[in-house]
Protein backbone atom coordinates (compact mmCIF):
# COMPACT_ATOMS: atom_id res chain seq x y z
CA UNK A 1 0.00 0.00 0.00
CA UNK A 2 1.23 4.14 -0.80
CA UNK A 3 2.84 5.62 2.43
CA UNK A 4 1.72 8.88 2.76
CA UNK A 5 3.17 11.63 4.69
CA UNK A 6 1.08 14.49 5.86
CA UNK A 7 1.48 17.43 8.33
CA UNK A 8 -1.17 19.93 9.30
CA UNK A 9 -2.09 22.29 12.04
CA UNK A 10 -4.76 22.61 15.07
CA UNK A 11 -7.36 25.75 14.85
CA UNK A 12 -7.23 27.72 17.50
CA UNK A 13 -10.70 26.48 18.43
CA UNK A 14 -9.44 22.79 18.45
CA UNK A 15 -6.44 23.74 20.95
CA UNK A 16 -8.69 25.20 23.10
CA UNK A 17 -10.96 22.40 23.48
CA UNK A 18 -8.32 20.20 23.74
CA UNK A 19 -6.37 22.50 26.65
CA UNK A 20 -10.20 22.08 28.22
CA UNK A 21 -10.28 18.19 27.78
CA UNK A 22 -7.12 16.76 26.55
CA UNK A 23 -7.51 13.68 24.27
CA UNK A 24 -5.22 11.28 22.05
CA UNK A 25 -6.23 12.17 18.49
CA UNK A 26 -4.22 9.15 16.80
CA UNK A 27 -6.84 6.79 17.97
CA UNK A 28 -9.41 9.23 15.71
CA UNK A 29 -7.23 9.19 13.09
CA UNK A 30 -6.39 5.21 13.08
CA UNK A 31 -10.27 4.66 13.31
CA UNK A 32 -10.58 7.03 9.67
CA UNK A 33 -7.58 5.71 8.12
CA UNK A 34 -8.69 1.60 9.12
CA UNK A 35 -12.54 2.98 7.56
CA UNK A 36 -10.94 3.83 4.56
CA UNK A 37 -9.09 0.81 4.52
CA UNK A 38 -5.90 2.14 6.18
CA UNK A 39 -3.41 1.88 8.32
CA UNK A 40 -1.74 4.22 10.75
CA UNK A 41 1.83 4.14 11.03
CA UNK A 42 2.48 7.08 13.00
CA UNK A 43 1.11 10.48 14.74
CA UNK A 44 3.56 12.92 16.63
CA UNK A 45 2.94 16.57 17.73
CA UNK A 46 5.96 18.73 16.22
CA UNK A 47 7.09 21.97 16.80
CA UNK A 48 7.46 24.82 14.01
CA UNK A 49 5.27 25.03 11.01
CA UNK A 50 2.72 22.44 11.86
CA UNK A 51 1.46 21.24 14.40
CA UNK A 52 1.26 17.37 13.62
CA UNK A 53 2.62 14.64 11.42
CA UNK A 54 0.90 11.64 10.38
CA UNK A 55 2.69 8.77 8.39
CA UNK A 56 0.06 6.53 7.17
CA UNK A 57 -1.06 4.00 4.81
CA UNK A 58 -3.77 4.05 2.38
CA UNK A 59 -4.79 1.54 -0.35
CA UNK A 60 -4.85 4.32 -3.22
CA UNK A 61 -4.31 8.26 -3.95
CA UNK A 62 -8.13 8.21 -3.81
CA UNK A 63 -8.53 7.22 -0.41
CA UNK A 64 -6.10 9.03 1.11
CA UNK A 65 -7.59 12.19 -0.06
CA UNK A 66 -11.01 10.68 1.29
CA UNK A 67 -9.46 10.74 4.81
CA UNK A 68 -7.99 14.18 4.35
CA UNK A 69 -11.45 15.66 3.09
CA UNK A 70 -13.04 14.01 6.01
CA UNK A 71 -10.40 15.46 8.41
CA UNK A 72 -10.39 18.68 7.20
CA UNK A 73 -14.41 18.97 6.94
CA UNK A 74 -14.86 18.85 10.80
CA UNK A 75 -12.60 22.45 11.01
CA UNK A 76 -10.70 21.24 14.03
CA UNK A 77 -7.58 20.90 11.32
CA UNK A 78 -6.11 23.57 8.98
CA UNK A 79 -3.26 23.93 6.11
CA UNK A 80 -3.11 19.80 5.43
CA UNK A 81 0.28 18.86 3.45
CA UNK A 82 0.59 15.72 1.98
CA UNK A 83 3.12 13.89 0.26
CA UNK A 84 3.59 10.28 -1.35
CA UNK A 85 6.52 8.30 0.20
CA UNK A 86 8.38 5.69 -1.21
CA UNK A 87 11.16 3.18 0.80
CA UNK A 88 14.32 2.75 -0.22
CA UNK A 89 13.97 -0.19 -2.55
CA UNK A 90 10.77 1.63 -4.62
CA UNK A 91 13.23 4.77 -4.76
CA UNK A 92 15.79 2.30 -6.91
CA UNK A 93 13.11 0.58 -9.18
CA UNK A 94 12.51 4.92 -9.98
CA UNK A 95 15.78 5.12 -10.60
CA UNK A 96 16.59 1.94 -12.54
CA UNK A 97 13.11 3.09 -14.81
CA UNK A 98 14.93 6.81 -15.22
CA UNK A 99 17.70 5.14 -16.85
CA UNK A 100 15.92 3.25 -19.55
CA UNK A 101 13.85 6.56 -20.54
CA UNK A 102 16.67 9.18 -20.08
CA UNK A 103 17.81 7.99 -23.73
CA UNK A 104 14.79 9.35 -24.91
CA UNK A 105 14.11 12.89 -23.43
CA UNK A 106 15.67 16.27 -24.74
CA UNK A 107 15.78 18.72 -22.03
CA UNK A 108 14.37 21.93 -22.03
CA UNK A 109 16.90 24.38 -24.08
CA UNK A 110 19.09 21.00 -25.22
CA UNK A 111 19.93 20.33 -28.98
Amino acid sequence: MPIFITQGRYTREAIKGMVVKPEDRADAVSRLLSKAGGRLIGYYLTFGEYDFLVIAEAPSETQMAAVLLAAGSGGGVTGLRTMLAMTSIEAKGAFAAASDLVPHFRPAGGT
